[in-house]
């Protein structure tokens, strides 16, 4: 019988692999190696798994075999798979020899894999080092991968297992990278919670406009259930783009459409020149993102930004008002990670706000704790706008908002904060009761949030305020008046004692 492998296991064995790297490359560059080592690593031992399968049904006709396996979800090339370069590793040129077999794999899989490893290259002088050094680290990876506890066939491991190992490596990668891990990587949880309050069903096209490594786009799947979705993102960074088709392709979620482009300047999610449309759209995009377009936003070929340009120097907004256009009118949904800034900043910000809250889209407003993220030890809000708010809209009466404070409710952590099972589902349950709770729910009427000149700042609606204890000034002064007197005493004492040493 064929041990199966935990998930604790492989997720060690896996991140073993980086002590190959560390104090020789960035975090923020080895994560792509171990990643797509981890990636051809899986494809080969499914392949081989397969092959196994129809070895025993067939007997030696290979012919017949190979047929049986190009109909496969992909084609492993003769030559490519990982065992075939583990053969290889003591080869002077084998970061050429990677870089060749994962050309062939994408050759044979374009549909599927085109463009994945072209931003990788194993035989990189600049990342890796000189000849003797880069191939004592390739060497050295190619036999931690190697190792038993890494048998991924499917036998042996669920998919779901390694799905898993990529998504735990991800966040191990992005606790070493610190602020750059910005470029790929939303917390688990904090994508949950999103996806939880975004509530996809069955049927659902679902995008991520700023969808990194495509975490928050599993998780949304995964909240839909079954395979009845259809899933689309777009990436502007080339090997954080190639991250999530490689998470989507570990997922079985070869069909989602993941498109390389700036989603501000020149989005690629387009039908008949319009922007797609979606029943879910989700995202934890770049905070005040700098230099974000704003020049080229007032020729706009999709006119977005009608309500007003956001600031040059601030592109919160813009991706918020993407969002809002590319969801489906009088029917989508949208839940998006903020800076408090977007909540209360006045100028062109003010009036893009003001106008949302007018037009009825605005639903909720979850205020959620400090220190989540690896990039920033800020607060961090999530709005959630609901397209069905607007006239002719299934919910079009309903013209309050939800103020949630979730500030306080997490987890302390050695580096950062997290949020637990129940502290999402405390603001999810709070979320769909839609009801005010002391000092952390409250439900606020258009006119409230007008007398307030549409500022969102959650402490305007949500008090927390706790009394301070009362103070009995006599008895503290009574207090003081006791010990100054014993202070006194002690001070008369050791000057007896100080007398008695000088004799």
């Amino acid at each position: 019988m064929t041990s199966k492998i935990s998930q604790d296991e492989i997720n060690g064995v896996a991140w073993a692999a980086c002590d190959t790297f560390r104090g020789v490359v960035d975090p923020a560059q080895y994560k792509d190696y171990i990643l797509v080592m981890l990636f051809l690593k899986y494809i080969t031992d499914v392949w081989k798994d397969h092959y196994e399968k129809y070895r025993k049904q067939y007997g030696d006709d290979e012919e017949r075999i190979r047929r049986r396996l190009d109909r496969e979800r992909f084609v492993l090339p003769k030559g490519a798979s990982f065992y075939d370069l583990y053969e290889q590793r003591n080869e002077s040129n084998i970061g050429e020899l990677i870089n060749i077999a994962l050309d062939t794999i994408e050759e044979t899989n374009k549909a599927k894999l085109e463009g994945v490893f072209r931003n990788i290259d194993f035989n990189s002088e600049g990342n890796l080092g000189k000849t003797k050094d880069r191939n004592r680290i390739l060497k050295n990876l190619m036999d931690d991968f190697n190792k038993p506890q890494l048998d991924m066939r499917p036998s042996r491991v669920s998919e779901d297992v390694i799905g898993n190992t990529y998504i735990y490596l991800i966040e191990k990668f992005a606790s070493d990278a610190g602020k750059k891990a910005g470029e790929f990587y939303t917390p688990h949880k904090v994508s949950e919670l999103l996806a939880k309050l975004a509530q996809p069903k069955p049927g659902d096209r679902i995008c991520d406009p700023a969808c990194g490594s495509g975490g928050l786009l599993v998780e949304a799947a995964r909240k839909v259930g079954g395979r009845d979705f259809a899933l689309f993102g777009m990436e502007v960074n080339g090997s954080t783009w190639a991250l999530a088709r490689m998470n989507m392709f570990l997922h079985s979620m070869d069909g989602a459409r993941i498109e390389w482009c700036n989603t501000l300047t020149s989005p690629a999610l387009v039908e008949n020149d319009r922007l797609m449309k979606f029943n879910v759209v989700v995202a934890n995009p770049p905070f005040s993102l700098d230099k974000w377009g704003a020049a080229e936003a007032e020729s706009d070929r999709f006119k977005r930004f009608w309500r007003g340009i956001p600031p040059k120097s601030k592109g919160d907004y813009a991706f918020i008002t993407h969002m809002i256009e590319a969801a489906l009118e009088k029917e989508g949904r949208v839940a998006v990670v903020v800076p408090h800034g977007v909540l209360f900043r006045g100028g062109a910000e003010g009036r893009i706000r003001q106008k949302l809250i007018e037009e009825n889209m605005l639903d909720a407003v979850v205020g959620l704790p400090a220190n989540l993220f690896p990039t920033t030890s800020i607060p961090v809000a999530i709005l959630v706008f609901d397209r069905s708010r607007e006239k002719g809209g299934l919910n079009e009466s309903r013209k309050d908002v939800l103020f949630i404070d979730a500030s306080r409710e997490y987890q302390s952590a050695k580096t950062r904060n997290l949020l637990l099972e129940e502290h999402i589902e405390h603001i999810v349950k709070t979320y769909k009761n839609r009801q005010g709770a002391d000092k952390y729910a409250h439900v606020a009427s258009f006119d409230e949030i007008k007398e307030n000149d549409f500022n969102l700042n959650i402490p305007r609606y949500v008090d927390t305020f706790e009394e301070e204890e009362e103070i009995d000034i006599m008895a503290v002064q009574k207090e003081i008046d006791q010990i100054e007197g014993e202070l006194t005493a002690v001070r008369a004492k050791m000057s007896e004692l100080l007398k008695e040493v000088v004799r």
